[in-house]
């Protein structure tokens, strides 16, 4: 049952709808489909994509059938990029207050991590933060992976890479799969930290540019990053078969590094040993100083 026109929640409901009005696909990042459009700009499936929400539920927020609560609220206001004067008035139209948000402490790479990346001489690794960003890399993994180094912080994230990087995809010989535990792992994160602004930024960010992310993320599948075997088809060596072990930082749980590693005695560890002989020598390790 629909609430009664001039109740907070139907103004509410006519304030997003205003406001989702106002945009156009280009101007939050999303494809034009061609097709004509019967209203001027953003249908609701579209900020239901960006706020990564069911388009059922976002549909009762806009009929006023919905109290809407300040972390939704939040990702509203990014989804439909308010600026602080409409910020302020859908929070009074909700009757709530806006969330105030604790400066996360800065990400340096602990002294114990960096000392072990730097020690790992034969095997890629890196040290992984907050929404699995990589703070810190060795020689092997830019020798496996890529120079990571050739990108801007916001940029240097393990999930996003996975997604957007065509030598990532190429590198992993089953991406679904690898594509899959990511976003769960990020999914772990987004529960740990449900009001990280930069965490949001990418979801939305993934959400728009991949269909294999926006769906999976969907499934609400979750996992923590964990030891396993992973299956690379590298350019330069062929195929590998690694086992990857992750181990938390006992000085800050928010940071984990990765360690990919052979078998004495196969193919995958002659291979690997090849790989990062040719970086040893040219590429010293590199970490960000912080990210917040």
């Amino acid at each position: 049952m629909s609430s009664e026109h001039g109740t907070p929640a139907a103004e509410l409901g006519e304030f997003l709808k205003a406001r989702r009005a106002e945009l156009s696909p280009a101007a939050v990042g999303l494809p034009e489909t061609g097709s004509a459009r019967r209203v001027p700009g953003l249908r609701r499936e579209e900020v239901a994509q960006l706020a990564v929400m069911s388009v059922d539920y976002y549909t009762r927020l806009e009929q006023g059938r919905l109290q809407a609560s300040a972390s939704i609220l939040a990702v509203l206001a990014r989804a439909l990029r308010l600026d602080e004067d409409q910020q302020a008035y859908m929070y009074r139209l909700a009757g709530k207050s806006p969330a105030k948000r604790r400066r996360q402490r800065a990400q340096r790479v602990t002294p114990s991590m960096r000392r072990l990346l730097d020690q790992l001489r034969e095997a890629p690794a890196m040290v992984l933060g907050r929404r699995l960003d990589i703070l810190a890399w060795n020689d092997g993994a830019t020798a496996l992976y890529t120079d990571f180094s050739r990108y801007d912080d916001a940029e240097r994230n393990y999930v996003r890479l996975l997604f957007v990087d065509p030598v990532m995809r190429e590198l992993h010989a089953d991406w679904e799969s690898a594509a899959r535990t990511a976003a769960a792992t990020l999914r772990m994160e987004a529960a740990r930290y449900p009001d990280d602004p930069k965490l949001a930024s990418l979801v939305g960010e993934l959400s728009v540019r991949d269909a294999d992310f926006r769906t999976w993320w969907a499934t609400h599948q979750v996992t923590s990053t964990g030891n396993a075997t992973k299956h690379y088809r590298h350019a330069l060596v062929g195929e590998l078969f690694l086992d990857c072990d992750t181990w938390v930082s006992p000085e800050d749980p928010d940071q984990r590094i990765l360690i990919l590693t052979a078998a004495p005695n196969t193919p995958s560890h002659d291979a690997l040993q090849i790989l990062t002989s040719w970086t040893a020598t040219t590429h010293p390790a590199s970490t960000r100083g912080e990210v917040e």
